[in-house]
């Protein structure tokens, strides 16, 4: 089975990743691990990135397609593979697309994780990172014994300027910019199926997985 899967950031894309290509048994690529791993073999293709990256600055669509297009080949990737993180955009999308026609293949289904921006907010803001151990606790879901303290090491809590409210709301507007024209591009190519990310984890992997269903057949 070949997936991907696209969602608003604080929607549990990694974990939920992470989750289906275990049971699906198929490799989790994003394009993070793609970057990390061509740095670290220094490749031709990673020390290209490396310059972008060092400078903080976003590494070209090209040397991205390029990492991509050789993780795909790789023999675990043969029979399927969630990606995580590609394509982001209509022309990443395209691209993919002449990919796979190339390989004979062709993407099954592109799973949406749907999550309110208010939801977002709630998830993300509520995060504080210690500053000693860098262990991040949240206010809601996982909070400290006293607040502001870690209870790991007894360091400070604070909250990081991309965990601020005005932050990740314009992270949303960004990525809903990026990404409409993506969604419509799938829903177009009728592969696009979308899934509630609200709740425990395991419901939205259950979720995912029921209607993942029809494909696995």
């Amino acid at each position: 089975m070949r997936i991907v899967l696209v969602g608003p950031p604080g929607a549990g894309k990694g974990t939920q990743a992470q989750f289906l290509s275990s049971h699906l048994s198929i490799p989790k690529i994003s394009t993070g691990d793609i970057f990390r791993d061509n740095v670290k073999r220094s490749t031709a293709l990673g020390r290209r990135a490396k310059q972008y990256m060092d400078r903080g600055d976003l590494v070209p669509d090209e040397i991205t397609i390029a990492m991509v297009r050789d993780r795909l080949s790789e023999d675990d990737a043969q029979e399927g593979f969630l990606l995580d993180g590609f394509p982001r955009n209509v022309p990443q999308a395209e691209v993919l697309k002449k990919m796979l026609d190339e390989m004979d293949a062709r993407l099954d289904v592109v799973l949406e994780l749907v999550v309110d921006d208010d939801e977002v907010v709630r998830r993300l803001s509520g995060r504080r990172t210690c500053r000693v151990c860098g262990r991040v606790w949240h206010v809601l879901f996982d909070p400290p014994g006293r607040e502001g303290d870690c209870d790991d090491c007894g360091g400070e809590l604070f909250q990081r300027d991309d965990d601020r409210e005005e932050t990740i709301r314009h992270r949303l507007e960004v990525y809903q910019e990026q990404t409409t024209p993506l969604i419509s591009f799938y829903a177009d190519e009728g592969i696009l199926m979308g899934v509630d990310a609200t709740g425990p984890v395991e419901n939205v992997t259950d979720r995912a997985l029921a209607a993942l269903r029809p494909f696995m057949e």
